[in-house]
């Protein structure tokens, strides 16, 4: 049984510029997920459930969970020497490392410390997400204009599940490996090496209730979904959990497909780029999947805000192909 940090001293040879930084950052985050998974565990017995009382930058009440999860998440990568700057979707504005600015930290973090928090009295799975960058600045305290990179840029993306089990699935841009957390021995050990998604796929995820304001491209795709047609094995199942990182992690697994597209609600889009687009568009790139807003790759977008959103589809190679044809047509026919 292979763990987390074997695993990462076994591949450190695949990156020569990082002298090992880049394997502490990667034990430090899943360290505090190790810390965030046993207060989830334990949840209502600690009485962390419910709200806090606060908001975070995106207009939206933070959780007890929320805040927790946030703040082990900055102790763990702060407390090290890898980072110069890190953002965090419950944060308004970049946090810069100071303690670092004699050392010559070169990494940059951006996190959603728990996405789907709205599913934690349900006893829904949630997950924590993460992105990291090489800094883009001279020197000094990380700036912003490190946290706002392409996602193409990035030298690591993941996340971590908590569910039935806790899984941390990773890629450094040398292929997706997943890693169960065994409680027994309090490691992660490596459960499914190289992830390759299916190019096809038969789950589609999206909140059907927001079904009218969506364009009518994703409509007619959704109809498709549903109609009967046996060489393609349609109807396909719609799955949908109102967490992104679980409906993204099921899809990973079994092939699918995941939509949030924009409507006049959200005329950008709601899910945050930097947090949560760009590492899971950079995962299922790396196993073999696509991620797209419709009309341009996610990782080529390059974010002017911190907190920017987009449309985002995003799963199997040729479901994603497929609801562009839907979108590229009805687009055009929208124009006549």
């Amino acid at each position: 049984m292979k763990t987390l940090g074997q695993f990462i001293i076994e591949r450190q040879k695949d990156f020569p510029y990082a002298k090992g930084e880049l394997s502490r950052l990667l034990r430090d985050i899943g360290i505090a997920a190790k810390v965030i998974n046993r207060e989830v565990n334990k949840a209502g017995l600690a009485n962390i459930f419910g709200y806090n009382g606060n908001t975070n930058i995106q207009g939206e009440d933070q959780k007890k969970l929320d805040v927790f999860a946030d703040e082990q998440l900055i102790n763990a990568l702060t407390s090290g020497d890898e980072c110069c700057v890190v953002a965090s979707e419950e944060n308004d504005s970049y946090i810069p490392v100071e303690h670092n600015i004699s050392k010559g930290a070169k990494y940059v973090v951006l996190f959603d410390p728990l996405d789907g928090s709205s599913n934690i009295e349900y006893n829904v799975s949630i997950g924590t997400i993460f992105s990291i960058y090489r800094r883009t600045s001279e020197s000094g305290a990380g700036q912003l204009e490190d946290c706002l990179q392409a996602g193409k840029n990035q030298v690591a993306a993941g996340y971590i599940v908590y569910g039935s089990s806790t899984m941390l699935v990773f890629t450094t841009g040398r292929g997706v490996n997943g890693f169960t957390y065994d409680p027994s021995i309090g490691e992660f050990c490596l459960s499914h090496p190289d992830i390759k998604v299916p190019e096809d796929g038969h789950i589609y995820s999206v909140n059907e209730g927001n079904y009218q304001k969506f364009p009518e491209g994703i409509k007619k795709y959704i109809k498709y979904c549903q109609e009967e047609d046996e060489p393609t094995k349609r109807p396909y199942t719609s799955r949908y959990i109102g967490s992104m990182v679980s409906d993204f992690h099921r899809n990973l697994l079994a092939g699918g497909i995941y939509i949030y597209p924009s409507y006049h609600n959200n005329p950008k889009g709601k899910i945050r780029l930097s947090y949560e687009c760009n590492p899971l568009a950079y995962i299922i790139e790396q196993a073999g999947g696509m991620a797209t807003d419709g009309v341009n790759r996610i990782l080529d977008i390059k974010p002017t805000e911190l907190h920017q959103r987009t449309p985002i589809i995003l799963g199997s190679r040729n479901m994603v192909l497929k609801v562009m044809d839907f979108v590229e047509k009805y687009s055009q026919v929208a124009l006549i």
